[in-house]
């Protein structure tokens, strides 16, 4: 018996979520459309703020990091005779 019971513990919720599809109820589809509503609030309030700020933007640096570091380092040396 605790076999059985071992089996259909991970099925039951499958079982209960396809009769709701097959019954036409989609469950969490309203969460869905209010958070999709949420962030596409936040984006356009955020856009909006940004092109309030007009704030000027600092120069972007120009130093060689990880790999081209690297590739700098080794640049310099000449091949190997």
């Amino acid at each position: 018996m605790a076999e059985l019971g071992a089996l259909l513990l991970p099925i039951v919720p499958l079982l209960v979520l396809v009769a709701f599809l097959l019954a036409g109820c989609y469950p969490g589809c309203d969460a869905m459309v209010r958070l999709g509503e949420r962030i596409a609030s936040r984006s356009r309030d955020g856009v909006a703020a940004l092109r309030r700020q007009s704030r000027p933007r600092r120069p972007a640096r120009r130093t060689a990091r990880g790999g081209l570091l690297l590739a700098f380092a080794l640049s310099g040396r000449a091949p190997p005779a």
